[in-house]
């Protein structure tokens, strides 16, 4: 029986988000009104693409965006966090849930050296065309009414426990760690045996701290952090059980 880790990317493992991150490549690092004002809420791969077309169409290679992402900050501690679950393989599984996509991801991982620490990476498909210019894609179809189109946490922690199962694979407990609200969706499937662990001050713990203040069910047990060794330091305990 191992532990499944649930890691958010953006603001979680990385002290930023990437997608946001990508417009230190824009000429003066800023987009054009027209490109900001053509987001739709719910919608946000979509706008990614049109942001991505756009610094194409400004010259931007794909190897000067690679090398800007590779800047960006991983949150305080989390460093030693995914070194630690690269280093105990016999007993954690270790995901990621995102909704940047499949490219950043990759890239910032692959630079500090911390793939092994991860066994999938859930996001939305990302690669290179032959005119250079980077493709987006939504990662799939969904249900869910309170979920961005293109990602629905829940229907992915589901989906993956549910073949993990059917593959002989059971988890002790899951450690679900996030900071934003759509990691509030998939809190709802954990169990009283899992942890949820909000980042402090961000929008999943205000949604589940109003979601306590006004009793609605909610089964895993909840540790806010700030860091990565205060995940760390859960995730041992969870470990030991």
């Amino acid at each position: 029986m191992k532990t499944l880790v649930v890691f958010d990317f953006d603001h979680t493992l990385v002290d930023d988000n990437s997608d946001t991150w990508v417009i230190r490549c824009a000429p003066e690092q800023s987009l054009p009104a027209w490109l900001k004002n053509s987001y739709e809420k719910g919608r946000w791969t979509e706008y990614m693409g049109r942001v991505l077309s756009y610094l194409r169409d400004q010259s931007v290679q794909p190897d000067t965006i690679r090398s800007v992402m590779e800047t960006i900050p991983f949150t305080d501690g989390m460093v030693e966090l995914l070194t630690f679950i690269s280093q105990s393989k016999s007993e954690i599984d270790c995901i990621i849930v995102s909704d940047s996509n499949t490219l950043f991801i990759d890239w910032i991982l692959q630079a500090r050296g911390l793939k092994n620490a991860i066994d999938s990476v859930f996001t939305n498909p990302a690669s290179v065309n032959n005119e250079g210019c980077i493709g987006v894609q939504c990662f799939h179809l969904h249900q869910c009414d309170h979920c961005p189109v293109n990602l629905c946490k829940q229907k992915v922690l589901s989906d993956f426990t549910e073949n993990q199962a059917n593959s002989g694979i059971h988890y002790q407990a899951v450690c679900y760690v996030g900071d934003g609200g759509n990691d509030f969706c998939p809190v709802k499937v954990l169990k009283e045996t899992d942890l949820v662990m909000p980042r402090k001050g961000y929008t999943l713990e205000k949604l589940l701290l109003k979601a306590s203040s006004e009793n609605v069910a909610l089964k895993p047990q909840v540790v806010p952090w700030s860091n990565g060794n205060e995940i760390l330091e859960q995730l041992q305990k969870l470990v030991q059980q």
